[in-house]
């Protein structure tokens, strides 16, 4: 089996970098694979700076078969730098792991993507794996499940589904119906959808949300870890697009076996979706106090708990 390249976008967090490759270079099969490091050009004059140490540090990686960086001179911005990076890798390997500057990863990680990839790689169903969970205690005998949403902190895919991928604010919007944005929106708790209209009044500009679309409008399925097997560590208010919060971290799957049990019949995993649901409305820090006590409530009340 051919490994996957692995394809790392930087910016101007030097300190987060530094965590990402070290826990890469610590996987099993780092020293087997490709790695390419796109770093975006600086915004303005006051990210010149860490721009450059940035790519100071980048050019002393050692560690992996290859290592080829790709300098911008212009700032892409994050979504075209990974648009523009992951179709110019995909279409060339065929299939690709994709991490951003803040993903720490386990030392099994690139195995258990490497070994996703070529298990489903002829299942037509499954368009996406991510290395990451929600951090829940998931009670099933598989080492994965799978659902509808696209996770990003850490995930891998085929060209053959990427060259469907699709960024159209304007057609996606059009495209959908009323029924198609709640169950985009995982039966109206995830606020997925919300994102999508953010794109097109400009208050973001993202790249996740328009792949999740493409998947979802494709009746795709995304594989998913059951324990994570990456930490984002960039929730600290560093990074584009991100908050400052806690409630997503948990520490790495402790994993201790040389195979991963994969499912061999794809359907999506009704019962921990409804975990998931359950934590976005009790934990998602989006939502008001008042609306997540709400929730609460109603959760240990459908579950016969009588007290909070």
């Amino acid at each position: 089996m051919s490994f996957s390249p692995i394809v790392l976008f930087v910016y101007n967090r030097p300190e987060h970098t530094k965590k990402t490759i070290e826990a890469l270079q610590k996987n099993k099969l780092a020293k087997d694979s490709e790695l390419f490091i796109y770093s975006d050009g600086p915004k303005n004059e006051e990210n010149i700076k860490k721009v450059n140490e940035v790519r100071k540090y980048i050019n002393t990686i050692e560690g992996f078969k290859k290592v080829k960086i790709v300098e911008r001179e212009k700032n892409s911005g994050l979504a075209r730098s990974i648009i523009e990076g992951v179709t110019e890798i995909v279409n060339k390997y065929g299939k690709i792991i994709v991490l951003e500057d803040d993903i720490v990863t386990a030392p099994y990680f690139l195995k258990f993507m490497n070994d996703a990839l070529e298990f489903y790689k002829d299942e037509k169903k499954v368009w996406h794996i991510s290395g990451w969970n929600y951090p829940l205690d998931i009670k099933n005998n598989n080492d994965v499940f799978a659902w509808r949403v696209m996770n990003c902190w850490g995930w891998a895919t085929w060209d053959d589904r990427w060259k469907y991928f699709e960024k159209n604010t304007d057609k996606l919007i059009k495209s959908f119906s009323k029924e198609n944005k709640k169950a985009f929106d995982l039966d109206g708790v995830g606020g997925f959808w919300q994102q999508i209209l953010d794109n097109k009044n400009k208050k973001i500009d993202t790249w996740a949300i328009f792949w999740y679309a493409t998947i979802f409008k494709s009746n795709g399925l995304c594989i998913n870890t059951t324990k994570s097997f990456v930490k984002n560590v960039g929730l600290d208010g560093s990074g584009v697009h991100c908050g400052n919060t806690d409630v997503y971290i948990k520490e790495f799957f402790k994993f201790d076996k040389d195979y991963f049990s994969f499912l061999p019949k794809i359907c999506e995993d009704t019962v921990v979706v409804n975990q998931i649901k359950d934590f976005y409305l009790l934990s998602n820090p989006h939502r008001s106090l008042f609306k997540r006590i709400i929730n609460k409530v109603n959760i240990l009340k459908k579950i016969n708990i009588k007290k909070i």
